[in-house]
């Protein structure tokens, strides 16, 4: 498997903390996968065709194929990547579960950028 990219929030304790997780359940994969902190990088992001305060308020993944995978895809693109998080890329991408975790997901990431004084 080739290389994902992912970028995500540094400023974000919950963003960082969650990068950790997967790194240590990832043990199991040869796929590596470079993480970076979308911070200071607008004009980078634009590049590749990302929004800055999308790439605020989504998690990003760009694949081996140069194509964004956004918010609940992205994830499940990045978990689906190692042996021990497959099951939840699958639950995830459930068609009667999905809208709802991607509604709940807005609604955290808001809530938590407002509380920061972020958004």
């Amino acid at each position: 498997m080739a290389k994902l990219k992912v970028y995500y929030d540094g400023a974000c304790p919950r963003c960082v903390a969650d990068r950790r997780r997967y790194q240590a359940f990832s043990t199991d994969s040869d796929d590596p996968v470079e993480w970076l902190d979308i911070s200071g990088r607008d004009e980078e992001l634009r590049r590749i065709g990302i929004d800055p305060y999308l790439a605020l308020t989504e998690l990003h993944v760009q694949d081996e194929q140069g194509r964004i995978h956004r918010e609940l895809d992205a994830y499940i693109l990045l978990l689906a990547r190692t042996r021990r998080l497959k099951p939840l890329a699958r639950l995830l991408a459930l068609p009667g579960l999905k809208p709802l975790l991607s509604w709940c997901y807005r609604r955290w990431v808001l809530r938590r950028l407002r509380r920061s004084g972020r958004l």
